[in-house]
């Protein structure tokens, strides 16, 4: 029997994994030590743990344990490496190139450091989500010293070409950061193997608990300086001071072995039922997918409907499905998306777009369910639009074309 509102918005967060809830009990209870309290047997048991954590972090990346550094998240982690960066390296340069679509934690950093000095070049996306490897080249300037560019997008599941950008970064001798909270625990991502310096992830976007996360930070070929952000006891390897989040570390390591274990066959789980939903809802005229879809994550669609206004079509299935118009950190703003903006998509279009994130618990009939909703419900809403309407009698002249914003 399905549950309601049946939850589609992975990409949010996910649920805590019971396993990772069980192997986090404990460090709230009778293991409640702190990891910086060395002179007893408490103090040793929470250190043993953050460090267990340390490895089955690292191995999840390729990385090595001692370039793992522990945050209250993948904001935080962004702000540390972004703004760590700039105050090492700022004699070197002051030029950071991102991208438009990166999420807020990237560009509001950039925009705060533009205040103190920094020059941000801010790269166009194609329609497809991804960069134009000439047209990062062609940013690269002298001054250069930070590369910013997520792994994969929040909103469309867009899987931009990392290894490329390691590889082009490495060779003019920029640091690369990126950050990969989506794209860590769902897709293999090998810090080496992409030539990342920097990599931000955080715990509750892969079946851990909200509240903590992690930096990687690169020791060796180069090794990477990052400035410290937070003062007071140079802890976490000098780069973050304070209490370390024993339970929460705990359940970050067990949620990244968990994903390391399963990844691969959850993966293709996923994009199965990805595209079951998608080819479904791709029969409700004149729908359409976001984004690119073949270099994406396994369990997310972006999809809009034109001439149904994408809050009334959340508020309308409110009580069946939990979806999301877009970022979890924005969707609280009535404008439309400034990642699908950024793609190329007008207002209304914008406006029109849901967005589908799928997960570890997303079963066959919860998508058969959302398909059927999502049509019935697109399709009711459409008879009372008099756009709909207008759109009907002029079909037979090309029927719905993407405006350039």
């Amino acid at each position: 029997m399905l549950k309601h509102p049946i939850y589609l918005d992975y990409n949010a967060t996910t649920p805590c994994d019971e396993r990772v809830v069980e192997a986090m009990l404990p460090y709230f209870t009778h293991h409640f030590g702190n990891a910086a309290s060395r002179s007893h047997t408490f103090g040793f048991q929470a250190e043993a743990a953050v460090e267990v954590a340390r490895e089955q972090v690292a191995r999840l990346i390729g990385a090595e344990p001692n370039e793992i550094v522990f945050t209250s998240g993948a904001t935080e982690a962004a702000n540390l490496a972004i703004k760590g960066v700039y105050e090492v390296y700022a004699q070197k340069g002051t030029h950071i190139i991102t991208v438009k679509t990166e999420h807020k934690a990237v560009l509001d950093t950039c925009k705060h450091l533009e205040k103190l000095g920094a020059e941000v070049t801010y790269l166009d996306v194609a329609p497809t989500g991804l960069i134009n490897l000439q047209d990062l080249e062609a940013a690269i300037r002298p001054d250069t010293i930070l590369i910013a560019v997520m792994y994969a997008n929040n909103e469309t599941g867009v899987v931009q070409p990392i290894q490329q950008i390691g590889a082009l970064a490495k060779s003019r001798g920029i640091i690369f950061f990126t950050d990969a909270t989506q794209a860590v625990g769902k897709i293999g991502v090998d810090v080496n193997r992409d030539g990342i310096d920097l990599l931000a992830l955080s715990a509750h976007k892969m079946y851990g608990p909200k509240g903590v996360g992690g930096l990687h930070v690169r020791r060796r070929g180069p090794r990477v300086k990052v400035a410290g952000e937070m003062d007071g006891g140079g802890d976490g390897r000098g780069m973050r001071s304070g209490t370390l989040n024993v339970p929460g570390i705990v359940g970050l390591g067990k949620a990244a072995e968990i994903c390391k274990a399963e990844m691969e066959k959850e993966g293709a789980r996923l994009a199965a039922l990805r595209n079951r939903l998608e080819e479904g809802l791709l029969q409700i005229e004149a729908s359409f997918v976001n984004g690119d879809k073949a270099q994406r994550l396994p369990g997310v669609t972006n999809m809009s409907f034109p001439f149904v206004d994408g809050q009334g079509l959340l508020m309308a299935l409110k009580g069946e499905l939990a979806l999301s118009s877009g970022s979890a950190c924005t969707s609280a703003s009535l404008e439309p998306s400034y990642v699908l903006r950024a793609m190329g998509l007008d207002n209304e279009l914008a406006h029109s777009s849901l967005r589908f994130g799928l997960g570890r618990f997303t079963t066959p009939e919860e998508v058969d369910f959302t398909l059927q909703q999502v049509t019935q419900t697109v399709q009711q809403l459409r008879q009372l639009s008099p756009l709909w309407e207008a759109h009907q009698q002029e079909r037979d002249t090309g029927g719905v074309e993407r405006q350039q914003g």
